[in-house]
């Protein structure tokens, strides 16, 4: 396996930050009740961990490892800054919604972490790849969840779609269930929870499953068994 396709299976499944990490569940739970607010804030925490490890795997060798964290927030606080303006400039009506948590995306852990443990490390490339792989990883579990919420609380999908993508999305905005009374528990803080319980269980299945057939595929068929097949 090449080193980029690792880094890659990690960001997106093997070590996925919200499934397997279980890092960033401020954000996560919190405004994970629309699709639209999780594909909104992913978006903007892959920009985040892209810039902030492009940044810092370019400045690695000139921080003294005694002063490389405040630097670090430093530089993870002004790119947060600026892609906040820029919602607000662009996606004002979706920067009100996700409100508080934009510039909270700086206490990320995820971004951070990343920050520590790989882009000090690598070089550029491997650096930029990750902060990619790991921030759709994180993209995708916001916008599963939030799909998952949307659809069990609202009975629709991309409601308000508008408010990231323009009028022309509106479109997008589908309602799956007619006259649905609506689960208001899913759109609630406890649906949050058990929505990220669920995915959790579905990715552990997956994997499981996928390890007992590599598992029979290694052992074979055994010698001189007779099939009824």
């Amino acid at each position: 396996m090449s080193d980029y396709r690792k880094i890659t299976l990690d960001g997106l499944w093997h070590n996925n930050p919200a499934l397997v990490q279980i890092l960033g569940l401020c954000p996560l739970l919190a405004v994970s009740n629309t699709t639209v607010n999780g594909i909104g804030l992913g978006l903007a925490t892959v920009l985040t961990l892209v810039a902030s490890n492009v940044a810092i795997a370019l400045i690695r060798g000139f921080v003294r490892p005694e002063i490389r964290i405040p630097v670090f927030v430093v530089l993870i606080a002004s790119i947060v800054t600026t892609i906040e303006l820029a919602m607000r400039a662009y996606v004002n009506e979706l920067y009100h919604v996700l409100g508080i948590f934009i510039p909270l995306i700086v206490t990320n852990c995820i971004i951070l972490g990343r920050a520590e443990a790989f882009a000090s490390r690598n070089a550029l490339p491997r650096a930029a790849v990750d902060g990619l792989t790991m921030g759709f990883g994180f993209a995708l579990a916001l916008a599963l969840l939030g799909a998952l919420r949307e659809l069990l609380g609202s009975g629709t999908l991309f409601a308000q779609a508008g408010q990231m993508f323009g009028p022309l999305a509106a479109g997008l905005s589908t309602t799956v269930f007619a006259d649905y009374p609506g689960f208001l528990v899913a759109i609630l803080p406890p649906g949050a929870f058990i929505g990220l319980g669920l995915l959790i269980a579905a990715k552990n299945a997956i994997d499981a499953r996928r390890e007992q057939r590599a598992r029979k595929a290694v052992k074979g068929p055994v010698p001189g068994a007779v099939s009824l097949e």
